[in-house]
């Protein structure tokens, strides 16, 4: 059970952690970047894994809320970068005020709020 619900939040949450990456960073990202910043970040917890990462990004980009363009590596076979696009930035401040409003919500719920009632 607490691996499922581990699955469902990280399915609900990596669109917007990859969007909030993507909006911070300065410059387009490739995968493999984009995936250590987020390692980085949540101290190796974070909620996407290496195989969840890029059919998200795909997603993203059909959505319009992400564009790529592919560029030659000096390390090994080309890379997609991706930059986040003006959609992409107005999907992000939304998701963000969502995400923000549910935590509230769940954070109060678990705390209670001392008012509880018993309707029985």
């Amino acid at each position: 059970m607490d691996r499922k619900l581990r699955r469902e939040l990280s399915a609900g949450s990596t669109a917007l952690v990859l969007l909030a990456v993507l909006g911070r960073a300065g410059e387009p990202l490739y995968g493999y970047r984009i995936s250590k910043l987020i390692e980085w970040e949540g101290n190796g917890a974070g909620p996407v894994t290496g195989g969840a990462l890029y059919p998200v990004l795909r997603s993203l980009e059909r959505s319009g809320l992400l564009a790529s363009s592919v560029e030659p590596s000096v390390a090994g076979p080309p890379r997609r970068y991706y930059r986040i696009t003006g959609d992409g930035r107005a999907a992000l401040a939304r998701w963000t005020a969502i995400w923000r409003d549910t935590v509230d919500f769940v954070d109060s719920t678990l705390k209670g709020t001392g008012d509880e009632r018993d309707d029985s």
